[in-house]
């Protein structure tokens, strides 16, 4: 009996295995397709904040490398149907909190400013507000880390490391005899 349900447990888990999506690595905004449940200005909204998040530097920011996307199709794909609305919330309570703090829309505000917008709400009693800022910040990291340009140009990320030479002449080493002493 504990030998079937074993075997069982080990199928569940490979299939779980084989439904990951194979796309969340080396990703690129093509090979994910583009996919919103958003509107324009919510999408807006989500690029900036995954721009705040990791700001373009010597290297491109998370939103020249469309990471947003990633963020939409990731939540869309991988996540309940809890953190769907918590999506369209978390923009909207980001863009409340931005009006509270400057009089304007989080898209509108300075870099400095959306910064402390988005330290303010990971400070927040609120736990949607929190939960939200966390599971950007998460997918926003793991997006940037995973996608094509990061892989090859900064981790310098080689598929299968070494090289095959197929057609190499092999030179022959003598074979010495070894002596077999009788016991």
């Amino acid at each position: 009996m504990q030998r079937r349900s074993a075997l069982k447990n080990l199928t569940m888990a490979f299939g779980g295995l084989l439904s990951l999506p194979g796309w969340t690595s080396g990703w690129t905004p093509e090979s994910i397709g583009y996919f919103s449940n958003l509107s324009l200005s919510e999408e807006d909204t989500l690029a900036e904040i995954v721009e705040t998040i990791i700001p373009e530097t010597s290297t491109p920011g998370a939103k020249s490398l469309k990471v947003h996307q990633f963020a939409m199709r990731m939540i869309n794909d991988c996540y309940g149907e809890t953190a769907q609305k918590g999506l369209k919330q978390g923009l909207a309570i980001t863009d409340d909190a931005a009006k509270q703090a400057y009089g304007k829309t989080f898209t509108a505000i300075e870099p400095k400013q959306r910064l402390d917008v988005l330290k303010k709400m990971a400070a927040s009693t609120e736990p949607s507000t929190k939960q939200f800022v966390n599971m950007i910040k998460g997918l926003t990291i793991q997006g940037y880390q995973n996608s094509e340009y990061v892989m090859v140009n900064i981790q310098k990320y080689n598929m299968a490391p070494g090289f095959y030479y197929g057609c190499v002449p092999i030179a022959k080493a003598p074979i010495k005899a070894e002596k077999k002493t009788d016991r």
